[in-house]
């Protein structure tokens, strides 16, 4: 009987995830990550391990063929996959939920007490030579506090719990949280549900941490700035496009709200001459939210378990519902 055959769409994947598939099956993996790599390594996969940024397409699954069977991603989020083709294939899709939420939730807490500080403003400072004698101004870099303040999340998932676990030690006010339903564990933690007028004109931080959806594409654009404290914080560490991007470059510079910090944004990578580089009361990650040893190598050893259970006959630990 042969072996099923499993496609690794990037040469970079933790070596956790080959070494529980090999003992199995026969991997496969693609030369350099990039399309054309995936179209001539993928052909008669029976599963594959996504691990891209590039959209899983018609064109991808096409060059397949019939035979697959299964997709797992190593990734919470799956935007940038064709579920709507996986559900036409009868394909069986699972993603990495969880086990990223705490590396994701440390860098939310992380730009929220850079951007506050004003940490970007202040090495503009350092590196063009004008932090000289401000020590006598005792009103120069004022930031903005945690302690005593409202946080809002904006999804109150796995990442956003554990972004309000985070917080409650910072001595917070109160955390407001939205989403499509009140949820048990909000109860727990004590925050309240509010809808989203509410939690913009209330939060002092607003923390977005929902899944990209047709319903959540823009949802924080200018209307939602302008809603907003002009002392308060926006966070995103989901996906760039919740956010309207040009409408937050304004509100930024118009002083509509005081600071951002962005570990997502559009385009990814952001091009060098982004207007956001430029602006002192922004704190830029290059999308690190899961990049730590420990989390990515739970991501990619959770991907694997979804498909050696799917062809082994099993439902998948972590499955998408399509």
């Amino acid at each position: 009987m042969s072996r099923p055959k499993v496609l690794l769409s990037n040469p970079t994947i933790p070596s956790v995830a080959f070494d529980l598939l090999k003992v199995t099956c026969d991997v496969v993996t693609a030369k350099s990550g990039d399309k054309p790599s995936i179209l001539e390594a993928v052909p008669g996969v029976d599963a594959i391990l996504w691990c891209n940024s590039l959209r899983l397409d018609q064109d991808i699954l096409d060059a397949a063929g019939p035979q697959l069977k299964v997709v797992a991603t190593s990734s919470s989020g799956y935007n940038h996959v064709d579920t709507g083709e996986l559900k036409r294939r009868g394909i069986k899709f699972g993603n990495t939920p969880d086990v990223l939420s705490n590396a994701v939730a440390d860098i939310a807490v992380l730009l929220a007490l850079a951007a506050s500080r004003r940490l970007t403003e202040g090495r503009f400072h350092i590196e063009k030579g004008t932090w000289a004698n401000n020590g006598n101004n005792f009103q120069w870099m004022l930031g903005q506090d945690i302690a005593g303040s409202t946080i809002g999340i904006i999804g109150f998932g796995g990442i956003g719990q554990a972004i309000a676990k985070r917080l409650l030690g910072f001595g917070i006010a109160r955390i407001l949280y939205t989403g499509h339903r009140e949820k048990p564990e909000g109860k727990e933690l004590g925050a309240r549900f509010v809808n989203l007028d509410t939690l913009a004109k209330e939060s002092d931080f607003v923390i977005v941490a929902a899944p990209l959806t047709k319903e959540t594409e823009h949802m924080c654009n200018a209307d939602f700035f302008s809603k907003m404290k002009r002392t308060s914080i926006l966070v995103n560490i989901s996906r760039g496009q919740l956010v309207d991007q040009e409408a937050l470059i304004n509100a930024l510079k118009e002083g509509q709200i005081f600071a951002a910090g962005l570990d997502v944004m559009v385009p990814e990578p952001l091009p060098p001459d982004n207007e956001l580089l430029s602006l002192p009361n922004v704190v830029l990650l290059p999308h690190l939210g899961s990049a730590t040893v420990s989390t990515r190598n739970a991501m990619s050893e959770l991907a694997a378990l979804n498909i050696l259970r799917v062809l082994g006959g099993e439902e998948m630990f972590t499955p998408v519902p399509l």
